[in-house]
């Protein structure tokens, strides 16, 4: 009997497999659009020269009356099973997430048994195709790309906190059950030599989506206030004027150290105080200034951006900096009295004060003086 149990008869070769590294979903014309990328994992363990021939990865692309039929489509151009277990991400356009389906597609994801919660979510404006096409610079590997591993840069700067699915479940399951996703494009700030100007993807905002749709984007300088609000430490730049010049600028590097949001309620009536700490470093500058100086800079900018975000998050109906969270974990009695579906109401008062305190100022020398003098 020994003889007949042993044996692995049902267990797939990995040579004869396809792995998923990435999908992109759309939606035009009241179909589902699937893109598939599925990644060559010899481009992965390549060695120190690796073979310019080698592709790193295929796009599959099929249309369906549901997200599971269009990928049942690509099933029936393939020629080997296909393994889900390795995908890293997911981006939708904006047009699946203003679908009245965009929650069942997402769900979709979580039920399949290969796929993992650690799977980053993404959104974008821009040609899936094109995105999923595009490979890392300098010929490194995919599993390197920006879309894949988003924690990659984290230490240059976060611009936007990149959100997993299982972040996005908790976010649309509490209070105020909205979820910033990275917004994806196409830059072509890079040249290179087979391609003028090659393309790289680029975060450059955010998706709102709650759990009853899609609410907006925030791009550009309006959703530069988020990297400050985000409970984690983080790391970006701020550009300050100096003594109101027009023409003298000075770039940081900013460190949040911590970040503290005290829900304050009078007569029935909440405002949210909001404390937060930095070290800068300043990389260089034209002119001589003071740190105290630069601390002013700093502290004017970053209020700025803060209330910019959160003003452009109300024009949306968005609780950007998920403000209703903190009452709820704070005093829940209160927000029960008051929420409205998860969310407490919001105005531009809602904010009363915001503290910004500047630690450290490090020159990147020893001196706040020029380095070379004209």
């Amino acid at each position: 009997m020994i003889l007949f149990l042993s044996g692995c008869w049902d267990v797939s070769e990995p040579q004869r497999m396809y792995y998923v590294h990435g999908v992109g979903v759309d939606f035009k014309d009241n179909k589902y659009e699937v893109y598939i990328q599925l990644i060559n994992f010899a481009d992965v363990a390549k060695s120190e020269t690796p073979s310019p021939e080698t592709t790193p990865s295929e796009i599959g692309h099929a249309k369906g009356d549901t997200m599971e039929e269009a990928i049942y489509n690509i099933y029936r151009s393939v020629d080997q099973e296909i393994f889900w277990g390795h995908m890293t991400y997911a981006i939708f356009t904006e047009e699946v997430l203003k679908s009245e389906h965009a929650i069942s597609v997402i769900d979709s994801f979580l039920r399949f048994r290969e796929t993992r919660y650690q799977i980053f979510a993404h959104c974008t404006k821009d040609s899936l195709e094109e995105i999923l096409l595009i490979t890392p610079l300098v010929n490194k590997p995919l599993t390197t790309s920006k879309l894949s591993s988003p924690l990659n840069t984290k230490a240059l700067e976060t611009f936007i906190e990149p959100v997993d699915l299982r972040s996005l479940i908790i976010g649309l399951n509490e209070p105020s059950h909205e979820v910033a996703l990275s917004l994806v494009s196409i830059n072509e700030s890079w040249e290179s030599k087979n391609e003028k100007p090659a393309k790289e993807t680029s975060v450059n905002g955010s998706c709102i989506l709650s759990k009853d749709g899609f609410k907006g984007t925030l791009k550009g300088n309006t959703a530069r206030g988020t990297q400050w609000m985000l409970t984690k430490k983080n790391r970006g730049d701020i550009t300050i004027q100096v003594d109101d010049s027009e023409r003298d600028y000075l770039t940081l590097d900013l460190e949040k150290i911590d970040l503290d949001v005290k829900p304050i309620v009078k007569n029935n009536q909440v405002t949210f105080e909001i404390d937060i700490k930095f070290n800068a470093t300043l990389n260089g500058f034209k002119t001589k200034v003071t740190s105290d100086e630069i601390r002013k800079g700093i502290i004017k900018k970053v209020k700025e951006e803060i209330k910019t975000t959160y003003e452009e998050g109300l024009k949306l109906n968005v609780d950007i900096y998920r403000l209703s969270e903190y009452l709820y974990r704070d005093k829940v009695k209160v927000w029960k009295k008051i929420e409205n579906d998860g969310k407490i109401p919001l105005t531009k008062e809602s904010i009363s004060k915001i503290n910004v305190n500047v630690n450290k100022v490090n020159p990147g020398r020893k001196t706040f003086e020029e380095t070379i003098v004209e």
